[in-house]
C-alpha cells in the first residue's frame, strides 16, 4: 500500500474541502440540529459534482470514496456521506436516492436520517433489501443531543432484494463506512481541543504547554492515526470483511477514548453548547453503537479469520 496520495487524490480531496469550506461547519451543523433536520442542499452539492460515486468511477474506487467520506465529517457535513458514498455503492452498484438510511431488521434502534431518507438499505440477514421510502411519512422523528437526525421507522414496505450474500455485503461496506466516519469526527474533534489547549492559560502559561496535556493528546493522535490506515487499507483491499472489521472495531474503541479525553482536556467549557466540541463527538457516540457496536465488530473478524467469511450471529 503506498503511504502517499496521488496527484488525482490530492485533487479530489482538494476539491471536496473546497466545497466543505463554503457549505458545511460547525456553525452549520448546530442550526440544523435546532431545526431536527439534515443538510439536503450539501448532499445535493455534493452528488452533483460527482463526489457521492467516486467509489464506482472508472478511474476512482473505494479508497478516495473513504477519504471523502472522512473530509465530509471532518467538516460536520450533515449528510448521509457513509451510507449513500461507500455503502450504496458497495452494495448497489450504483448511486441511490438520499439521504440513505442503513438498518438491521428488527433493530429498534433509532436510526441516522431515517425521518428523511427517500432509500432504505436494510440488513434482513443473508440478504439485503432496497426499500424506496417517502421522507417524512415511512419514520417518527426522536429528538437527540447526538448532533445527527435520527428516527424509528414505523412500518416498512417489503422492497427488493438485492440477492443471496447481498445482506454481508451490506455489513462489509457498512463497517468501512463506520471506521470512515469515525476517523473524521475524531480528527476534527482533536483539532479542537488541541486549539482550545493553546489558547486556555493556567499558572501563567497555556495548558497545551504541559507535558502531561501533550501525552494524552498524543495517544489521541496515534488511537485516530491508526483508525485511518486501517480503513485506508480494508478500502485498497476492496473492503475485506475481515478488514473493514477490524477498521470498525479500531475506530470504535478508540472513538471512546477520544471522546473522554477531548472532553476531559477541554474542562468544563467542552460540555456546553457554546463550545463546538459536541458537533463531533455527540456525532461519535451514535457511530461507535451502530451495527452492534465494537463488540460486534470484533465477532465479525474473528468469523472471517476462523471461518473465511462473515455470518450473522
Amino acid at each position: 500500500m503506498d503511504f502517499e496520495l496521488s496527484d488525482d487524490q490530492r485533487a479530489i480531496l482538494e476539491a471536496v474541502e473546497a466545497l466543505l469550506a463554503q457549505r458545511a461547519g460547525a456553525a452549520r451543523a448546530i442550526a440544523l440540529e435546532r431545526k431536527g433536520g439534515c443538510d439536503l442542499e450539501l448532499e445535493a452539492a455534493l452528488a452533483d459534482a460527482g463526489f457521492l460515486e467516486v467509489a464506482i468511477g472508472e478511474e476512482t474506487g473505494l479508497l478516495e470514496a473513504v477519504l471523502v467520506v472522512e473530509a465530509v465529517t471532518r467538516a460536520a457535513g450533515v449528510v448521509s456521506i457513509g451510507a449513500s458514498a461507500l455503502v450504496a455503492p458497495g452494495v448497489a452498484g450504483a448511486l441511490l436516492p438520499g439521504p440513505v438510511a442503513l438498518a438491521l431488521q428488527g433493530c429498534r434502534e433509532p436510526v441516522r436520517f431515517a425521518p428523511q431518507a427517500r432509500t432504505l438499505l436494510l440488513d434482513a440477514g443473508d440478504e439485503a433489501r432496497l426499500i424506496p421510502l417517502v421522507p417524512g411519512a415511512s419514520a417518527r422523528a426522536i429528538r437527540s443531543n447526538f448532533m445527527l437526525p435520527l428516527g424509528r421507522f414505523e412500518s416498512l414496505p417489503e422492497g427488493e432484494s438485492l440477492g443471496p450474500g447481498s445482506g454481508e455485503r451490506l455489513r462489509r461496506f457498512w463497517r468501512l463506512a463506520l471506521a470512515a466516519e469515525c476517523v473524521g469526527a475524531m480528527r476534527a474533534a482533536l483539532d479542537e481541543t488541541v486549539a482550545f489547549v493553546k489558547r486556555r492559560r493556567q499558572f501563567g502559561r497555556a495548558i497545551g504547554s504541559f507535558q502531561a496535556v501533550q501525552h494524552r493528546l498524543a495517544e489521541c493522535a496515534v488511537l485516530i492515526e491508526g483508525s485511518r490506515w486501517l480503513a485506508l487499507e480494508a478500502a485498497a483491499h476492496g473492503a475485506q470483511a475481515e478488514a473493514v472489521a477490524l477498521a470498525a472495531a479500531h475506530a470504535g474503541s478508540a472513538a471512546n477514548r477520544v471522546f473522554a479525553e477531548t472532553h476531559q482536556l477541554s474542562g468544563a467549557m467542552g460540555f456546553t453548547r457554546e463550545h463546538d466540541l459536541h458537533v463531533w463527538t455527540m456525532r461519535l457516540q451514535v457511530l461507535r453503537r451502530e451495527l452492534g457496536g465494537t463488540t460486534e465488530h470484533r465477532r465479525a473478524a474473528a468469523r472471517a479469520r476462523w471461518h473465511g467469511a462473515e455470518s450473522q450471529p
